[in-house]
C-alpha cells in the first residue's frame, strides 16, 4: 500500500517523488482547489461569518485525482508551502476529502520543508505534525477581510463613481502611497541656491577641491546663498584669500553586510541591481525553489521565497564559512557567523531567509543550467547569502578643514578610502538613485595642520531643490514594509493589479498615478478615510498576526472590523452624485486646473470664454466640461478606456477648426465604436447625404489630433504614384483593419510604425511585394473586362474572378496555368466566396427556429427560450455536479439569446449606462496562481 503526499506544483511533485521512491504516490493541486465564489453572500457575518466556498473544473479534476489515490492509501501526508497559505491549502484538501468520507480509518500529516533537497525532504517525512489551526484561521481572516471589503466598497464605487474598477484593504492604501506622493512632487515649489567650492594645492603640488562651510564668522545654511550675486561674491573672497590647514581629522570606519534575503527585500534588490519587476522576481524565485535540472536530477536551488525571517540555518552558516574561507581566505571571515533579527513592523521570522540550498553550487557553476532571468537572480540571492557571513569592510576618513588666519572664512575637504573591502569584494547594495558618494572614492593628499595652501582659484555652483521622488516597484514595497500593511507574498500582485486596473502607470520604472486612481483616491479618501489610512491597515495586520499565533480569535477580529464598516458603507446609501462630484472637484482642483502663468482663471473655459470648467461625471467615468453646457460642449479627457490607447474625449465633441476648401467645420467625435473625425453635420431634410468621416489610427490621440492631420485623414486615400514595374497606381488608404496601401484589386498591409499620412512610394512597394509574390494577374476576364487572379491558399492555389473562386487541379502550380484555364475552370467549377457574416446568421436563426418549435413557444422565443430551458434542469442540488449545473445554466442563457437573434427581438438584458447592476460578478482568476484570485481585490499571502 503506497502513502499519498499532496504538494502545490507538478514541477515539485516530480522531484520529490524521485527522492521518496516507489513507496509514496506524489500529486500536486496546482495551488488552491477552492475558493470563495465570485458573488454577493459567499461570506455571510450575520452567521458569524460561515463561508461557502466551491471548486472550479481544475481543482475538481485535481481533487479527483488526488481522491482516487487515498482511497487505497493508509496515510496521507500534506506537504503545500510552510506558509499561511500552504497552510490553507493543505486544510482545503483535507476538507475537501472529509466530504467525500475518504479519511474515515486513514492518518492525515502535515509536513513542511524550506528547501527541495533530498536530506531536507526525508527529515520532513521524518518529523510530520498536524495542520497548525491558528494559521489557519488567519487565512479566514484575511480571506473574509478582502472579499467582504472587495464586494463591499466597489459596488459603491461603481454606483457613485463611474469608470471605477474596484478597491480593495491594501491595495487601496498603496494607491493612496502613489497619489500622495505626486500631490506632493505638484505643490513642489523649487528654490534656489549656490554653493561654492576652492581649489588647492600642497606644498608638493597635490591638488584638491574644498567647499564652503562657514562665511564671515557664521556656518552656511542651504538657502544662505540664494541669489547668484551672494554666490559670486562669496567667490571672489575665497580665491583672493590665502588659507591653510585648520585642522586635520582621521578616522577609521566599518561598513557591515547587510541580511540575507527576505521576500520584500530580494523584491526592493532585484529592481535596483537588475532591473526586475516584483512579479517577474517572483516568478523566477518559485522555478529556482521548484528546481532545475542538474544532470538529469531536479533540484532546487533556493530555500522558499515567501519569508519575512532573516536568519538562516546553523548547517547553511557553516558551510557558507567553509566556502569563505576556503575561496577568500581567514581575513574574510568573521571571528563568529553574523546574526540578524528583522527590522521590518509586523514580521513573521518563522522561516530562514532566502539562500542558496547548496553554497557550492556558484552562479558560475549554474549558468549553463539556468535561463538569463534564473542566472541573474540566482546570482544575486548567493551572492547576498555569502556576503552576509564575511567580514566587514573598513574604510579610512580624512576630514581636513582649511581656513585664513581670523578662522572667519572656512572650508571643508572629505575624502576616504577602503583600507579592507571585505565583503564589498563579493557585494555591494544596490541605490535606489544610483548616486555614488564622491567622498567614498575620493582620495586627499597627505597634509598637516599649519600647513600653507595654494590657492587655484574658485568657482559658484547653482543649484536648485528637487522634488521627493516617484516611488519605484522598490521604494514603494519598502515603504509599504516599514508601515506595517500587505505581506511581502502579496506585493507583487497588490502592484499588479494597480496596474491592470489602470490606476498606475510605470514610466522610466517610476509609479506615476492616472487621473482614474486620483479619482478613486479623492472619493475613499473623502468618504471612506478610515479605511485607506496607513495605522488602521497596519493596526489590521497586526490583529492578523495576533490570530496566526493564536493570541485573538478571528470571529472576533472580524466582527469589530465588521460593524464599522458596514456603518461607514451604509451611509454612503443616500450621497448624491454631486456630492461626490463637489468633493472630487474640491480635492483634485488644483490637479485638474492647474494655476496659469498668465495669471488668468485655470478654469475659464478655453472654447466658449465665459463659461467655468469642473468636473464632470458620464456615465462613461468622470471628464472636464464646461458650465454653458449643452451650448458649449467643450469636454476634456480625464480616464482612457481600456484598449482604447489614444481615445481622449469622454463626451460630446471636439472641434478642429474649419476645412480650408469647403468651409466645414472639422471635429473629432465619439461614436459607439470609438473616435472617430467627421466634416460637415448630416443635413437634416436628407438624410441620405452624409457627412464625410473617417476613423482615427491607432497611434494617434484625438485630443491631441491637429487639422491638419484631421484633414489628411479625411482626404485618404492619397495617391503615391505608379508602381516601378507594372506602371498601375499605388494609394494608400485607412480601411477596416487599418492603414493599407493598394494597387488595382491587391492590398499590402502596413506596419505600426507606418504613417499612412506620410508614407512613401519604395515602403509600399516594398509592403505589395509580400503580396505580389502570392498573387498573380492572369487579365482582364472576356465577359467584364474585371481581373482574374490566381492566389496562394490555405489549402492550395485558387484562382478569382470578383466574388468566385475555383481550385487549380492538384499538382499545378501558380505559374503554369493561364488565363483560358483560369476562365474555364470559373465557368466548370467555380463556387461564390463564403459570407462569414450571413453564414452565421442564417445558422443562427435557423438553430433558434428548431429551439423555439422544441419548447413549444407560441408567443415568441425571446420571452419564453431561457425559462424553457430552466424548468428542464435539476431542482435538487447535489454534491460534484457543478459541471452539470453550469452546463444547464449556459445552455438556458444560449437558448434565449439564439432566439432573440432569430427573431430580431431586443434581449432582457440592459444596456451598459455606467450604473453599477445590483450584482456585479466580478471574473474569477485561476487559483493556481499563489498572487491572484476572484476580484475585486485578494491580498491572501504569507
Amino acid at each position: 500500500m503506497t502513502d499519498v503526499v499532496v504538494v502545490e506544483s507538478p514541477a515539485k511533485a516530480k522531484t520529490i517523488n524521485k527522492y521518496l521512491g516507489d513507496n509514496f504516490i506524489v500529486l500536486a493541486s496546482f495551488g488552491h482547489v477552492r475558493d470563495l465564489p465570485p458573488k454577493d453572500g459567499s461570506v455571510r457575518p450575520d452567521e458569524n461569518f460561515a463561508m461557502d466556498w466551491q471548486t472550479d473544473e481544475r481543482g475538481a479534476r485535481q481533487m479527483a485525482t488526488i481522491a482516487k489515490a487515498v482511497k487505497s492509501a493508509s496515510t496521507l501526508y500534506l506537504a503545500t508551502d510552510p506558509d499561511r497559505e500552504g497552510e490553507a491549502i493543505s486544510w482545503h484538501v483535507r476538507a475537501a476529502l472529509e466530504e467525500k468520507n475518504l479519511l474515515r480509518g486513514k492518518t492525515v500529516q502535515r509536513v513542511t520543508f524550506n528547501e527541495i533537497t533530498k536530506s531536507a525532504v526525508q527529515t520532513a517525512m521524518a518529523n510530520p505534525r498536524a495542520l497548525d489551526q491558528p494559521l489557519i484561521d488567519a487565512y479566514m481572516a484575511r480571506r473574509a477581510l478582502d472579499y467582504l471589503v472587495g464586494f463591499t466598497l466597489s459596488p459603491v464605487l461603481w454606483r457613485k463613481l463611474p469608470g471605477s474598477r474596484s478597491a480593495g484593504r491594501v491595495q487601496s492604501v498603496a494607491l493612496r502611497l502613489i497619489c500622495e506622493r505626486e500631490a506632493e512632487i505638484e505643490v513642489f515649489r523649487s528654490r534656489e541656491y549656490w554653493s561654492v567650492a576652492g581649489a588647492f594645492a600642497t606644498g608638493a603640488d597635490a591638488a584638491f577641491s574644498a567647499r564652503l562651510t562657514h562665511l564671515e564668522g557664521r556656518k552656511l545654511e542651504q538657502f544662505d546663498l540664494d541669489t547668484e550675486e551672494k554666490a559670486h561674491a562669496a567667490r571672489d573672497l575665497v580665491a583672493a584669500t590665502r588659507f591653510s590647514v585648520r585642522s586635520v581629522e582621521r578616522r577609521k570606519a566599518r561598513r557591515n553586510p547587510s541580511a540575507p534575503f527576505t521576500t520584500s527585500t530580494l523584491q526592493q534588490e532585484a529592481s535596483r541591481k537588475i532591473g526586475m519587476s516584483a512579479q517577474t522576481t517572483m516568478r523566477t524565485a518559485q522555478q529556482l525553489y521548484e528546481g532545475v535540472d542538474l544532470g538529469g536530477e531536479t533540484v532546487g536551488l533556493i530555500t522558499y521565497m515567501r519569508t519575512d525571517g532573516v536568519t538562516m540555518a546553523a548547517e547553511a552558516i557553516g558551510a557558507i564559512r567553509g566556502m569563505i574561507s576556503e575561496s577568500y581566505g581567514a581575513a574574510y571571515l568573521p571571528d563568529k557567523p553574523r546574526a540578524y533579527s528583522s527590522k521590518a513592523k509586523n514580521a513573521q521570522e518563522a522561516h530562514e531567509a532566502i539562500r542558496p540550498t547548496d553554497v557550492t553550487r556558484t552562479p558560475e557553476a549554474m549558468a549553463r543550467h539556468l535561463s538569463g532571468e534564473q542566472l541573474r537572480l540566482y546570482d544575486l540571492i548567493w551572492k547576498r547569502a555569502v556576503a552576509s557571513q564575511m567580514q566587514s569592510a573598513e574604510l579610512d576618513q580624512v576630514v581636513v578643514d582649511i581656513s585664513e588666519p581670523s578662522n572667519r572664512t572656512v572650508l571643508r575637504a572629505n575624502g576616504s578610502i577602503i583600507a579592507f573591502d571585505g565583503f564589498l569584494r563579493l557585494y555591494s547594495e544596490g541605490r535606489d538613485d544610483s548616486k555614488a558618494d564622491d567622498d567614498e572614492s575620493r582620495m586627499l593628499p597627505a597634509m598637516k595642520e599649519g600647513e600653507a595652501l595654494h590657492g587655484k582659484g574658485a568657482e559658484a555652483t547653482q543649484h536648485f531643490t528637487q522634488p521627493p521622488p516617484r516611488y519605484s516597484e522598490a521604494s514603494l514595497v519598502k515603504r509599504m514594509e516599514e508601515i506595517g500593511i500587505g505581506r511581502p507574498s502579496t506585493y507583487a500582485s497588490i502592484l499588479g493589479v494597480l496596474r491592470e486596473r489602470n490606476y498606475v502607470r510605470l514610466d522610466s520604472r517610476r509609479f506615476i498615478p492616472e487621473d482614474r486612481g486620483r479619482l478613486v483616491t479623492a472619493f475613499l479618501t473623502s468618504f471612506f478615510e478610515r479605511y485607506v489610512d496607513t495605522d488602521f491597515t497596519a493596526t489590521l495586520e497586526e490583529q492578523l498576526d495576533d490570530i496566526s499565533d493564536g493570541r485573538a480569535d478571528w470571529h472576533d477580529v472580524m466582527a469589530a472590523f465588521w460593524r464599522d464598516f458596514s456603518n461607514a458603507v451604509a451611509q454612503t446609501k443616500d450621497l448624491k452624485i454631486s456630492d461626490v462630484i463637489d468633493a472630487l472637484d474640491e480635492d483634485l482642483g488644483s490637479h485638474f486646473f492647474p494655476a496659469r502663468e498668465d495669471g488668468g482663471d485655470p478654469r475659464q473655459c478655453t472654447a466658449c470664454g465665459t463659461g467655468r470648467l469642473g468636473l464632470r461625471l458620464g456615465k462613461f467615468g468622470a471628464f472636464i466640461g464646461c458650465s454653458n453646457y449643452p451650448s458649449c460642449q467643450f469636454t476634456r479627457r480625464l480616464v482612457a478606456e481600456d484598449g482604447a490607447e489614444g481615445e481622449t474625449l469622454k463626451e460630446g465633441m471636439k472641434t478642429l477648426g474649419q476645412d480650408p476648401a469647403t468651409g466645414e467645420e472639422v471635429t473629432v467625435r465619439r461614436g459607439p465604436y470609438g473616435l472617430y473625425i467627421q466634416r460637415g453635420e448630416a443635413d437634416p431634410e436628407n438624410k441620405k447625404i452624409k457627412p464625410k468621416r473617417t476613423t482615427i489610427p491607432k497611434g494617434l490621440e484625438g485630443d491631441k489630433l491637429t487639422l491638419d492631420q484631421a484633414l489628411g485623414l479625411l482626404s485618404l486615400p492619397r495617391k503615391l504614384g505608379p508602381h516601378p514595374e507594372t506602371g498601375e497606381m499605388i494609394e494608400a488608404g485607412l480601411g477596416r483593419f487599418g492603414p493599407y496601401v493598394k494597387m488595382g484589386a491587391i492590398f499590402g498591409t502596413l506596419d505600426a510604425d507606418d504613417d499612412v499620412l506620410t508614407v512613401g512610394l519604395n515602403r509600399a512597394v516594398d509592403s505589395l511585394a509580400k503580396k505580389l509574390a502570392s498573387i498573380r494577374n492572369l487579365g482582364a476576364h472576356p465577359k467584364d473586362k474585371e481581373a482574374v487572379m490566381v492566389r496562394k491558399g490555405r489549402f492550395g492555389p485558387y484562382v478569382q474572378h470578383g466574388q468566385m473562386i475555383a481550385n487549380l487541379p492538384k499538382g499545378q502550380e501558380m505559374d503554369e496555368v493561364t488565363l483560358e484555364e483560369a476562365v474555364s475552370l470559373l465557368n466548370e467549377k467555380g463556387k461564390p466566396l463564403k459570407s462569414k457574416g450571413k453564414t452565421t446568421r442564417k445558422t443562427t436563426a435557423k438553430a433558434a427556429s428548431k429551439t423555439s418549435a422544441s419548447t413549444g413557444d407560441e408567443t415568441g422565443p425571446s420571452e419564453k427560450a431561457g425559462a424553457a430551458a430552466k424548468r428542464k434542469a435539476p431542482a435538487k442540488k447535489a454534491a460534484g455536479k457543478t459541471s452539470a449545473k453550469t452546463t444547464t445554466k449556459a445552455s438556458a442563457k444560449t437558448t434565449g439569446k439564439t432566439a432573440a437573434i432569430a427573431t430580431g427581438k431586443k434581449t432582457a438584458a440592459k444596456k451598459d449606462t455606467g450604473e453599477a447592476p445590483a450584482k456585479r460578478t466580478p471574473r474569477k482568476t485561476s487559483a493556481s496562481s499563489r498572487d491572484a484570485s476572484a476580484e475585486p481585490e485578494s491580498e491572501s499571502g504569507s
